[in-house]
């Protein structure tokens, strides 16, 4: 999905500067610069209102592309939007959701070829944004997001540049969705003033091959703060909101490189940097597996039973409050080649159904067909793939309107200069590190945490320092608007979590076909002797290694 802060590439900006920007058929000689970009549209069939209480679903976490392209590549693989759900009219001039997922971002420091996740949580019109613990908008002096998310889980570390996955994945289903745990209660006020805040704790679940479990969840105060500047938002955001079950799911493509060049009859052609997907046992393309809508049933009434002086829940999901989607076998892409700066009605669409097919493989399960007779199948080290057609011709369609039509890579004029270009990543500066707040007297230092520092080094070469604090003493929590009172009976429920619920056992239902994907074995934890309960790590710091 989307959601990147802004990013200085001031490379970028004198690269565009320097290309000729026009319409239609691109001046004759050059090879000019361009990009692709679009969604591809997964249909599926709407399910009852009420099942308004979050989702899962499982994606395939796979390279997009042979090489990563530089901080200007910036898209999703397979995800959605999850809003808020209104009786009637839903409020005007408001946008506020939980996105992101598996992709690469511009603002992320350390990406690679392997996708990593985020969590994307999305304030009133992009105010604040929260992509994990210690990730988001704003600065430490004027958080707009970075305090929004707080740890859950003792046995995963969330790097402060998004989770990492594995290096190397290459189809595998990554297993995750949002359920509102009752972790803490409403309130009548927010930041000392009568604006109420919910008790919605959305909270991350994964289904991974060496996690499974909660991980972390948006601080209700996230979502209600906003109320604070304007009133309107009251009661309107997620922290009260339940969700509307009937989400779009997407692949949001921001940027792919291209290029393009003009033979000498003054026909235009384009090259795209190799761009893969995955391809199963049968050569087509699982991408999105088991959606499922759910109601309060599905865990969070037994967890709030159980915080009430009830029996346990164990956490694992009761199929009678969910709801499975069904794929409709349709599908759409809006995917298009075009040189920077063509404005939106003018840019050209792909021919993509000439080599995929959209297809429900079964009700539950979305992906694509190919035809190799445009597409390649491909090979990488870590397994089979399938390779969009490289080439394509600018030709008018049989309705008169502009089309890019792969074509093979001998049926390109060699004085287009095509066959020469190579999409090479860009030398970029080295990126700096995430910091947090060192000084005695910050809420990072006070009461601070309980051991540590420690080190984790991940598969995208950067190390991680974190150490662990008491759960309520963590500077999500003490920034989440909680009397100490609220951060006890908070802490104390966590602890019941903590014992109760282990990483090694199912949560979400698990898939029905393909192998899950596994998290980076760095991020996997045992917490300390004595820390097993009520403690988590909090990552402070990640770099490059010297």
């Amino acid at each position: 999905m989307k959601l990147a802060k802004a990013f200085p590439y001031f490379l970028i900006q004198v690269v565009g500067a320097l290309v000729s920007v026009i319409t239609g058929r691109a001046e004759g000689g050059a090879v000019k610069a361009a990009e692709m970009a679009g969604y591809l549209l997964v249909p599926n069939e709407k399910v009852p209102t009420n099942y308004n209480a979050g989702f899962s679903m499982y994606v395939a976490a796979w390279p997009l592309l042979k090489q990563y392209p530089g901080h200007r590549f910036q898209t999703g693989l397979f995800g959605t939007w999850m809003f808020a759900q209104y009786a009637g009219q839903a409020p005007t001039n408001l946008y506020s959701d939980v996105e992101g997922g598996l992709g690469w971002w511009r603002d992320t420091r350390f990406p690679t070829e392997t996708p990593k996740f985020i969590m994307g949580g999305v304030g009133p019109n992009f105010g604040d944004i929260a992509n994990g613990p210690a990730h988001g908008r704003g600065t430490w002096d004027k958080p707009r997001g970075v305090y929004g998310v707080a740890q859950l889980s003792p046995w995963l570390l969330f790097p402060i540049d998004g989770l990492n996955l594995k290096q190397g994945v290459c189809g595998e289903l990554f297993g995750y969705g949002y359920l509102p745990l009752p972790l803490t209660r409403a309130k009548a006020t927010t930041g000392g003033k009568a604006v109420p805040t919910g008790d919605n704790c959305w909270t991350l679940f994964l289904n991974t091959e060496n996690f499974k479990g909660p991980v972390a969840f948006f601080t209700p105060n996230f979502w209600a703060r906003a109320a604070l500047k304007e009133a309107r938002f009251a009661g309107q955001l997620l922290d009260s909101r339940p969700t509307n079950p009937n989400r779009a799911l997407q692949m949001e493509t921001q940027y792919v490189p291209s290029v393009q060049a003009v033979d000498a009859k003054g026909e235009t052609y384009a090259r795209i940097a190799p761009t893969s997907f995955p391809r199963g046992a049968a050569d087509d393309s699982v991408v999105v597996h088991q959606v499922t809508s759910y109601n309060r049933s599905a865990l969070p009434d037994a967890v709030k039973v159980w915080f009430e002086g009830g029996p346990a829940a164990d956490g694992a999901i009761n199929p009678q409050g969910a709801y499975r989607h069904v794929f409709t076998g349709k599908g759409g892409a809006t995917w298009r080649i075009y040189l920077p700066g063509t404005p939106k009605e003018q840019k050209t669409p792909l021919a993509w159904t000439s080599f995929a097919t959209p297809t429900a493989l079964d009700p539950h399960t979305f992906g694509y067909h190919w035809n190799f007779a445009l597409a390649a199948k491909s090979d990488s080290q870590n397994g089979p793939l399938v390779t969009l057609p490289e080439y394509y011709h600018l030709v008018q369609s049989a309705d008169k309107k502009p089309t890019w039509v792969p074509v093979r890579a001998e049926a390109v004029p060699s004085e287009t200069g095509l066959a020469a270009e190579r999409f090479t990543p860009p030398v970029e500066e080295r990126q700096e590190p995430y910091t947090t707040p060192d000084e005695a007297g910050s809420c990072w230092r006070r009461p601070g945490p309980v051991a540590g520092p420690f080190k984790a080094r991940l598969g995208d070469g950067s190390v991680v320092t974190y150490s662990w604090y008491r759960f309520a003493d963590q500077p999500a929590i003490l920034n989440a608007d909680l009397t100490d009172a609220e951060r006890e009976e908070l802490q104390a429920r966590v602890e019941q979590l903590h014992r109760h619920w282990q990483k090694d056992r199912d949560y979400l239902t698990p898939p029905a076909l393909g192998k899950l994907a596994a998290l980076d074995p760095a991020l996997v934890m045992t917490p300390p002797k004595g820390l097993e309960a009520g403690y988590v790590p909090i990552a402070t710091r990640q770099g490059l290694t010297e």
